[in-house]
């Protein structure tokens, strides 16, 4: 059944005059384009709109890119899910659990502490309060605000979101590439399939074409995340891209020019559900699983920092490509939830 272009067009529409939406909505069915609209400003300063061309971070939606280098390495017999963490960085973690696997990690299920607990807090930006966010631009930076702390369960025990766990994989992945994590990611992920646009910008050198990402001041003012996040983005989050390289994206790693047929599998499988209470929520390898009838429903790409909003959901029924871009947090999601009551919440 086609899309129903009209619907969409109204219901995006709507919404966005109950709360104005600032950023780029992006449809695809089949690969082709059926609905795209770019709202807001990527620089309020000089008053330069937001494009379908436009880059804009995309936060955690960087876990994705992390979890296909990872099994790129597998693929190639420099990584293996199953192995220790201990034997794939050479960093001390004396309070961890010798059983942390890459699997683990990568499903968040490994029980260890996490720099950010989203379980128990919700001010991102206050970690940067006390400690120059200008001094975290590689996985290792990010060592000291959680390496030396106890684990909080048994690995393979429990499922709890972790950005510390993405944080070590990416040092998995400089140790068996012999690179930075960024310039293999930016080499092997980005330009293999064609994402042009896409890369690690720090936050004080922003290329042409980038959204700034705006946190509301609370007197009617916006101001720049620019002290609110890592200058530049890693493993765990802050890459950023365009409606045009997701695209690119989806269709090399679901195409298998990425990572081999069992690998991608692998990626695909819904390891974990997320939410106890439901049981259509999964997660698998760096992406979230939506399950309908025993089968995958959508594969996403999710991320939220201050300043930005992040969804890219794939639908494999429908061939339909659904990719949400904003740089404001605000009416961001309820933007998505307006898309997903016409293209079907999956």
């Amino acid at each position: 059944m086609a899309l129903d272009q009209q619907a969409l067009t109204d219901a995006v529409r709507l919404q966005h005059e109950r709360e104005p939406f600032s950023g780029v909505v992006s449809v695809r069915e089949r690969g082709e384009v059926v609905f795209e609209r770019a709202f807001g400003l990527a620089h309020r300063a000089e008053r330069i709109p937001n494009t379908p061309a436009t880059r804009f971070g995309i936060a955690s939606g960087t876990k994705t890119l992390t979890a296909i280098a990872v099994a790129q390495l597998v693929d190639q017999g420099r990584l293996a899910f199953e192995a220790r963490l201990a034997d794939c960085v050479d960093v001390p973690l004396p309070a961890f659990d010798p059983g942390v696997t890459l699997h683990h990690l990568l499903t968040h299920s490994a029980g260890i502490p996490d720099y950010f607990d989203e379980a128990v807090m919700d001010d991102y930006e206050a970690l940067w309060r006390e400690r120059p966010m200008y001094r975290f631009r590689t996985p290792s930076d990010f060592l000291p605000l959680f390496a030396h702390l106890p684990m909080k369960a048994a690995p393979g025990t429990t499922w709890a979101y972790n950005n510390a766990g993405y944080v070590l994989l990416g040092l998995a992945v400089e140790r068996a590439a012999g690179m930075p994590f960024t310039a293999y990611v930016e080499q092997h992920v980005l330009r293999a399939c064609g994402m042009t646009s896409s890369g690690f910008f720090p936050l004080d050198r922003l290329p042409g074409g980038t959204a700034h990402g705006y946190l509301p001041t609370g007197d009617g003012d916006w101001r720049t995340n620019a002290y609110a996040v890592p200058i530049v983005g890693g493993a765990d989050g802050g890459a950023f891209t365009t409606t045009n390289d997701l695209a690119a994206l989806w269709d090399a790693l679901l195409g298998g020019r990425l990572v081999g047929e069992a690998t991608l599998a692998r990626m695909l499988t819904p390891h974990w559900r997320t939410d106890p209470e439901h049981d259509d929520g999964h997660y698998g390898y760096g992406l979230w699983i939506r399950q309908h009838e025993g089968r995958p429903a959508s594969f996403a790409m999710e991320g939220e920092d201050p300043g930005v909003a992040f969804s890219s959901t794939y639908r494999p029924a429908s061939s339909v490509l659904c990719s949400l871009l904003g740089n404001t947090v605000e009416a961001s999601w309820a933007m998505r939830r307006a898309i997903d009551a016409v293209l079907g919440v999956a």
